[in-house]
Order: C-alpha cells, then structure tokens, then sequence
C-alpha cells in the first residue's frame, strides 16, 4: 500500500466552495483503479490549510493510473483553482507500526 500525502492551502474564504468541490471529486478519485481509501482534514492552527491522505494499492496506480486519466481532469477543473500556492504530493510506504 502506498500513502500519498499532500498539504492542501486554499485560498482565504474559499474553505465552503472547495469541500463543496472536493465531495463532488471524492466521486472521481474513488471509483479508480488501485483506490483504497481517502480522508480530508482541516487544520487547527490554520483553517485554510488541508491534510489530503489517499491510499493506493501502487505507485503507479496514483501516478500513471489516476493522474494519466481523464477523470483526473475533471478532479483538476473542480479542485486545482482553490490551491495558492500548488501543494506538494508525496508518497510514503510503511516501515513500521506500534501500539
């Protein structure tokens, strides 16, 4: 299973539109191949910051599959424009866990 992680900073009063978008884009990115599962959160030091966390089954699943599709262009059209500046998105794999 890959992690992908990204920081999400929307623009100053947009927080409404952009969870509006992003429920309609949850659509998209879960009827992919390789989807596990997502989560969205907000920041509590800063309320226009997000937390995206995607689990894919590959690398290639997210990176070829998701962003090489059409559908990845409509999940730009409904979310790119809400970014300032453009987050990074990075993969992790897991090394251990504990409890």
């Amino acid at each position: 299973m890959i992690l992908e992680v990204a920081i999400l900073p929307v623009i100053a009063g947009k927080n409404d539109e952009f969870e509006a978008a992003f429920r309609q884009a949850s659509a998209i990115i879960s009827s992919m191949k390789g989807y596990i599962s997502h989560e969205l959160q907000t920041c509590l030091e800063d309320s226009n910051k997000y937390l995206l966390l995607v689990r894919w089954e590959t690398l290639e699943d997210h990176t070829q599959g998701f962003r090489g599709s059409a559908e990845y262009q409509e999940w730009r059209q409904l979310l790119h424009h809400f970014y300032d500046p453009f987050p990074v998105v990075e993969h992790y794999t897991l090394t251990q866990t504990y409890n």
